[in-house]
């Protein structure tokens, strides 16, 4: 679709992360009812390893100048699937499918370059969001997955740093064999959930922006005659607000209380470092128990996402 009169698009710079940052916090504020973004996350995106700002960003600026509108395009498979993010403040449909014109393109055109014969676009949208889906459906786009965000009021008065199951030892990621142990554990924990990515030792650390993370605030956890078996993962994502990213536990060692144990853990530890609440994403089709472990524990559904998709032909 034409861009509308008086609207322009132009690729993003570093420079411009508080400006987008300021504008997901828009689109945050009318999705969910607060600011979610936190300017080093988006930093840290613009500077994201293999993307391209001349050509894989788009800002969309109305008639009087005004950022309405953000567009990313990200190939982190080397193959079909390429993620993209989109960004939208409401009433601005016209500019929007502009954008997704020049997105599908640039998508279109990577998984091409990777020697693809197709393009698996992939768009996390919010389940209520400012886009039109109505208007994506007609793009051929369609809803794919449903996640949710996990909430929860933590203190350390209400929880209290839990005793490990019998056998099991935790230590944090401070040495670099411990990172790599974490990184094996989550490749092999979630090779079966939906969306899954083989990534490499190198891969994972960029996925993670591994400069940015606290190694003590992640965990493997060994159980007596299986050696390591688990993986939590967490971070701050707002000052008030921690998030576990990832909770994995091997086949062979589920049953035992793990999960529960390092969730606990996860509460425990973030609320002795001040945060107030404690969250997390779950895939409302997930098979392992997950979502019925997390409801026990007092989570509660904050807000869903939804997975979007798109296949093009590369010929």
């Amino acid at each position: 679709m034409a861009l509308p009169d008086g609207m322009a698009v132009r690729p993003a710079a570093a420079e411009d992360a508080a400006a987008v940052c300021a504008l997901l916090n828009q689109v945050d504020e009318i999705e969910i009812g607060r600011a979610e973004t936190e300017l080093d996350e988006v930093e840290s995106e613009l500077r994201g390893e293999g993307v391209d700002l001349a050509q894989d960003s788009w800002l969309l600026h109305d008639a009087d100048g005004k950022l309405v509108g953000y567009g990313l395009v990200r190939d982190r498979s080397g193959g079909e699937r390429i993620d993209l993010d989109q960004y939208l403040l409401p009433d601005q449909l016209a500019g929007g499918l502009h954008l997704f014109d020049l997105m599908e393109a640039r998508a279109v055109e990577l998984a091409r370059r990777n020697g693809a014969d197709r393009a698996v676009l992939h768009l996390l949208l919010n389940a209520e969001p400012t886009t039109d889906t109505g208007a994506m459906r007609d793009r051929g786009w369609r809803l794919a997955r449903r996640h949710h965000a996990l909430r929860r009021d933590v203190s350390p008065e209400t929880d209290p740093l839990p005793e490990p199951p019998a056998g099991v030892r935790l230590r944090d990621c401070t040495q670099e064999a411990d990172r790599r142990t974490a990184h094996r554990l989550h490749q092999r924990t979630f090779a079966e959930h939906y969306d899954f990515k083989p990534r490499s030792y190198e891969q994972w650390l960029a996925d993670i922006n591994a400069d940015t993370v606290d190694w003590t605030r992640v965990w493997v956890a060994e159980l007596d005659g299986h050696g390591d078996v688990a993986v939590l993962r967490t971070g701050v994502r707002l000052p008030t607000l921690a998030w576990a990213f990832n909770i994995g536990v091997l086949p062979e060692a589920r049953g035992r209380g793990l999960g529960g144990y390092l969730l606990r853990h996860f509460f425990a530890v973030h609320a002795a470092d001040g945060r107030a609440a404690v969250g997390l994403g779950v895939d409302t089709e997930n098979a392992t128990g997950a979502p019925e472990l997390y409801r026990k524990h007092g989570m509660e559904v904050d807000f869903s996402v939804d997975t979007w998709a798109l296949v093009l032909p590369t010929a």
